[in-house]
Formats: structure tokens, sequence, C-alpha cells
């Protein structure tokens, strides 16, 4: 879609991803990427169906080619104050508002992201059909990765460097017996 777009004389397209939707602790991480037309890079997949060291492999080399990157984070205590399907579209909105370049239109996954000024496509499952939706996604799961592991070290005993929050058996385990930390979701349910 990009070759299209790029084709048609436009330039700067961001494609724009959101990660952290589903833990139960941490932030939500958006990243909003823009590359120089014609620009491709070998591997790139939707961040869920690569590995780790893959992801961190594609994450310097997008961050090589790119010509913008924009990342928005959104915090526990505004996912707990908006709920996390808005949290999604204010990471979103951040990561594009955090773009050094203005694009000239967004191309996103599965949505359309509110009080956005330029045209925008959303794509069904957008990161792992889409270059730029998928090369956004990768940059927002290393980038949110990262984050989970650094809660892992401020807050021991959670394992957050290994299932990043997410809703395993062993972080369900840790909340059982040490009770929710300061990164924890409290509008879940499940935290609650």
């Amino acid at each position: 879609f990009e070759r299209v777009l790029w084709k048609a004389g436009v330039m700067h397209i961001a494609g724009v991803d959101e990660v952290g939707m589903g833990p139960l602790a941490g932030p939500v991480v958006a990243a909003a990427v823009i590359f120089p037309p014609n620009t491709e890079i070998e591997g790139i997949d939707d961040s869920k169906a690569l590995d780790e060291e893959t992801r961190n492999r594609l994450d310097i080399e997008i961050r090589g080619k790119a010509s913008a990157i924009g990342i928005g984070l959104v915090d526990v205590d505004e996912i707990d104050r908006i709920n996390i399907y808005h949290a999604g579209l204010l990471a979103m909105r951040v990561a594009l508002s955090n773009l050094p370049i203005v694009p000239q239109h967004v191309l996103v996954d599965s949505r359309t992201i509110p009080d956005v000024s330029q045209p925008q496509n959303s794509f069904d499952k957008g990161d792992g059909l889409n270059f730029s939706i998928a090369s956004a996604s990768i940059v927002a799961k290393v980038y949110r990765d990262r984050l989970m592991v650094e809660m892992d070290a401020r807050y021991p005993g959670y394992g957050f460097a290994s299932h990043k929050g997410y809703c395993t058996p062993e972080h369900q385990a840790a909340i059982r017996e040490l009770g929710p930390c300061p990164t924890h979701r409290r509008s879940l349910d499940y935290i609650r």
C-alpha cells in the first residue's frame, strides 16, 4: 500500500501500531514509523510472529532506515482512568504527535485513530500485512519489552522480564503471593 501512495506523490506515510493491550501490568506503547520511499527490509512481520532475537535485530534496522519514529506511552494510572481501549488509541495519537516529520497519510492496524487530521487507512491484521504497520509493531514491542525488564528490576518477584506483564501462570502465582505492585492495572478484574 505504501508503494501506491509513494507513486501518487505521498512521501511521508506513518505506519502506527500499539502493543501491551492484553497484559495485567505495564504501559501501553505505540510506535509510528515513516520510511523514505521504496525502503525495503527483509523479514518484517507482525511482532508477535517473530522471536525476541529477530525483533531486536529488525528494530535496529528499522531505526537505521526510517526517516522518523515516534513513541507513545500511556501509563498504568491513565489506563485505569480511561480504559485499555482508549489508552491504546491515545498511545497511537501520542506516537504520531512525537514524530519529527508530520505525516501526510496514516496506516493503522484494525482501527481508526480519532482526532487525527491526516487521511487514514485501517487494515484488519495490518501488523501482519502492511510493511509500515508491522515495523511500528516491532519498534513498539521492543521498546515495551525493555521497559518491562526495567520493571522487573524495580519490582522483583513478579517475573516481568520473562512474561512482560502478560497473564501467565507464573505471573498469576506471583500476584497471589505478593499482591499487586504499582505497575499492575488495578482496573482489571483479575487484579481487583
